[in-house]
């Protein structure tokens, strides 16, 4: 809960006597009760995760809305207001797409991060806007290798081997801070990622309800993972799981 902000929340551009931006706050409060999200990134590649969250059992279970590609080679998973994400993932790809036609390469992960953020602090600053209402993470392979950026509704960035966001951020993140290696695969990331989903699912990650994205940094490629694919890997899982009651 916040403290009565005494009037300083009703505009964007109005500073608290101590220094707060309570509109910004407010739109990193809905970023908390967003899906779970995360990223991994190894020496083999980048690993993107979604919890998707039907809202009806009629709802295609092959839609993805959580995770987005932006280029060959990086892709982003949003938590938040989905709507804003549209917004910021179509700059996303016209940054990328002018990059390559002003330079003829593929555009740098921080950079387009970094561009992204830029946006979302022109939106903390300027009367008669709000901030967008979502943190992303972007992955992907570029010229420096396997990266992961994390972007937050005031603009700022910072970089990770592994982050989690969204309602279960923190379960997640416990999980990758105990388990996260420098010296693991592409599918050991993926696997680790899923057992995030279940730590955050109440103990058992859903192919349904789970979406996974990937780009290997041999081929650069982003690839989102088939329902069949996720399940492969959920059984991958298994065997640990049983490992670790014994």
């Amino acid at each position: 809960m916040f403290a009565a902000p005494g009037g300083y929340d009703r505009a964007i551009t109005v500073f608290s006597p101590d220094g707060r931006l309570f509109q910004v706050e407010y739109a990193s409060e809905t970023v908390k009760r967003g899906a779970t999200v995360l990223g991994i990134v190894c020496k083999e590649g980048a690993v993107l995760a979604a919890e998707e969250r039907a809202t009806s059992k009629l709802q295609d279970p092959s839609f993805m809305w959580k995770i987005f590609q932006i280029d060959e080679h990086v892709g982003a998973a949003v938590a938040g207001l989905s709507c804003d994400a549209h917004i910021l993932v179509d700059q996303a790809r016209i940054y990328a797409q002018s990059n390559k036609l002003m330079y003829d390469e593929p555009i740098d992960v921080e950079l387009l991060t970094k561009r992204i953020g830029e946006i979302k602090q022109l939106y903390t600053q300027h009367a008669g806007v709000r901030p967008f209402g979502l943190s992303i993470l972007f992955g992907g392979v570029d010229s420096k290798g396997s990266r992961l950026f994390w972007t937050d509704p005031s603009g700022a960035f910072l970089a990770y081997k592994a982050w989690a966001i969204g309602a279960g951020g923190d379960a997640a993140n416990e999980v990758l801070e105990a388990e996260y290696s420098d010296e693991m695969t592409l599918d050991d990331a993926t696997v680790l990622a899923l057992k995030c989903m279940g730590k955050v699912m109440e103990g058992k990650a859903d192919a349904q309800k789970t979406r996974i994205a990937v780009i290997p940094a041999d081929t650069k490629k982003f690839k989102k993972l088939t329902i069949e694919e996720v399940e492969k890997y959920l059984k991958k899982l298994e065997p640990n799981k049983r490992a670790a009651a014994k």
